[in-house]
């Protein structure tokens, strides 16, 4: 009988094994796509798939079952099978539409939230950093979205920036000749972000350029939802305080609702989102002459009406102006939303 002590490993078992050991640019040498040379009925194939799907919870803590389904090129089904048993040994926990590491468990929900949908959130805040120039004034809330674009922004120089967050006051803050202003109040355990009336009538003193700022869905007639009534009032103050009020929405937040009314499509001045709009949101947004950004979009009208200095959106008499923003309506709420029985507040944004 022969040997198989110093039997050289076949291309398909290389491949399984430097996967296997972590090492999935090294696979590649052996094949660029190494799911494509195996049959499913190979029994390594079960190996690899589980193999890609630790590696692939590792890379962002928490996924999803669709997300894992389109990576890997099969259906959700089998991407529900394949996980079954890595999270009977203990390799993944289950969560609602996916899966994360056991290790995730210990990040704060906030942390948590600043993995979900973290390139979508990347290439948003890439958009953000190509609108607002070196020098510009701008009001930014304490969601994840907005927590990234802040990273962004540290490319930039000499901003005035508002916010509500430590989080973004710290990563703005002594960097770039940036001034930083932190609205004080009551910190939220969660994102270290600042809550209540005094938040409010501290960004009502301001006057900016941009109010950016993040939802929590946006539904299917185009209105845009929060999770917070909080949140909603400090929304509604900082659009009240810039000349241009921007959206920030990854694709993932479209076709939802949200417990709170935020604002509708007329009153807002810009989206920004990670992919182009479908043909129903992008006629929503059109008629409401609302100006939307993603990667390859080119500059709309209204862009370069005001490079040249005439009269913005945010000014235009067809406008609507934020509802809500009166001093007796926009006030700090002290009730409890369904979301605070979970332990989440802001688990959205």
């Amino acid at each position: 009988m022969q040997s198989n002590r110093n039997k050289t490993p076949s291309d398909e078992e290389m491949c399984v094994i430097l996967w296997l050991c972590d090492s999935p640019t090294l696979a590649r040498r052996y094949t660029s796509r190494p799911f494509s040379f195996l049959s499913p009925w190979s029994p390594m194939y079960p190996l690899l798939r589980r193999a890609e799907i630790l590696r692939i919870a590792q890379s962002q803590g928490t996924t999803s079952i669709a997300q894992l389904a389109e990576a890997l090129a099969v259906s959700d089904e089998t991407i529900r099978r394949t996980v079954k048993p890595l999270i009977e040994e203990g390799l993944l926990i289950k969560v609602h539409g996916g899966v994360m590491l056991p290790s995730h468990l210990e990040e704060s929900p906030f942390r948590r939230r600043m993995h979900e949908h973290r390139a979508e959130k990347e290439i948003v805040a890439q958009q953000i950093c190509e609108l607002v120039q070196d020098g510009d004034s701008l009001i930014l809330d304490s969601g994840t979205t907005c927590t990234h674009i802040a990273q962004a922004l540290r490319s930039r120089s000499r901003l005035t920036v508002i916010t509500n967050s430590a989080a973004i006051a710290s990563l703005l803050a002594q960097h770039n000749g940036n001034r930083v202003f932190m609205a004080g109040g009551e910190l939220c355990a969660d994102d270290a972000a600042a809550l209540g009336e005094p938040v409010l009538a501290y960004i009502r003193q301001f006057h900016v350029k941009y109010a950016i700022v993040s939802v929590t869905a946006v539904d299917g007639a185009g209105r845009f939802m929060d999770a917070q009534p909080w949140d909603v009032e400090f929304t509604r103050a900082a659009f009240g305080q810039a000349r241009r009020r921007v959206v920030v929405a990854v694709h993932a937040k479209f076709e939802h609702s949200a417990l709170v009314r935020a604002m509708n499509a007329d009153e807002i001045d810009v989206l920004v989102t990670d992919a182009p709009l479908d043909a129903h949101y992008a006629q929503i947004f059109a008629a409401a002459r609302v100006e939307v950004r993603y990667p390859g979009s080119a500059a709309a009208p209204m862009t370069v009406a005001l490079a040249e200095g005439t009269e913005g959106p945010g000014e235009a008499a067809h406008r609507s102006p934020p509802r809500g923003l009166s001093d007796a309506t926009c006030h700090a709420s002290s009730d409890a939303s369904a979301d605070d029985a979970h332990g989440e507040p802001h688990h959205a944004r």
